[in-house]
């Protein structure tokens, strides 16, 4: 199973409306084992992230006026991609763990530009 990253809207009475995306758009944040091996590890969260560790103990909704924030921390840990791939547990060789997590981090920026560009947040569940 793996996290799926999704844009919203908040409708006036306060509820979430998901947005549809085509079928053929990947929505993957990542294996559900990345809520704390990845985005909740002790190495993400000691680099500033506070946004994604919450994966750890819930589903993480960022609302529309935290979009440019959370785009903050992912450039963050794009910066730090090397590092995270290196400190964090994987089946893989670090090289591969590497593509997948910067894979995750377009999927997640790309939804999370969108949802700047309609004043709308991200949900990764």
């Amino acid at each position: 199973m793996s996290l799926l990253v999704e844009v919203f809207v908040r409708e006036p009475n306060g509820n979430m409306r998901i947005l549809d995306v085509p079928d053929d758009v990947y929505q993957s944040g990542g294996f559900e084992s990345w809520r704390s091996t990845v985005w909740g590890s002790d190495l993400v969260r000691s680099l500033g992230a506070r946004f994604l560790p919450l994966l750890r103990e819930q589903n993480m909704e960022v609302e529309g006026g935290q979009v440019p924030e959370f785009l903050r921390e992912v450039a963050l840990l794009r910066d730090h991609l090397d590092a995270i791939a290196e400190g964090t547990e994987h089946p893989r060789s670090v090289e591969e763990h590497r593509d997948q997590i910067e894979l995750r981090l377009r999927i997640i920026e790309d939804s999370a530009r969108k949802a700047l560009e309609i004043g709308g947040g991200v949900l990764i569940r």
